[in-house]
């Protein structure tokens, strides 16, 4: 699923779709509102955020409402963190080690 996730960011204005979904609930064309191409691209753009999980659709009649669906984000973050918590693990081994050492040296 995080190769469905990041392929679905790779592409910006999905990225700036999803910008615009931080805000709340909009339309579909609320969102093409935004854009300068087509209504029809915007919705194969949001096809694909919802097929990744970033987004989920809700039909009211006629009209798509689209939300930014924040458990869809959670394998791309903990893939994430683990690089994140590498860099804080080893930060904090360098802070003890030279605390250690001035101690010692103090000694």
């Amino acid at each position: 699923m995080i190769e469905q996730t990041i392929h679905s960011l790779s592409v910006p204005t999905r990225r700036d779709i999803l910008y615009l979904l931080r805000g709340g609930e909009l339309t579909s064309s609320e969102i093409a509102s935004n854009f300068d191409i087509s209504a029809p691209a915007i919705s194969q753009h949001l096809k694909v955020l919802e097929q990744s999980g970033l987004v989920t659709v809700r039909r009211a009649g006629t009209k798509r409402f689209y939300r930014i669906r924040r458990e869809g984000f959670k394998d791309l973050k903990q893939f994430i963190d683990q690089f994140w918590d590498d860099q804080l693990l080893r930060l904090k081994e360098a802070a003890e080690e030279e605390e250690r050492r001035q101690h010692d040296e103090t000694d």
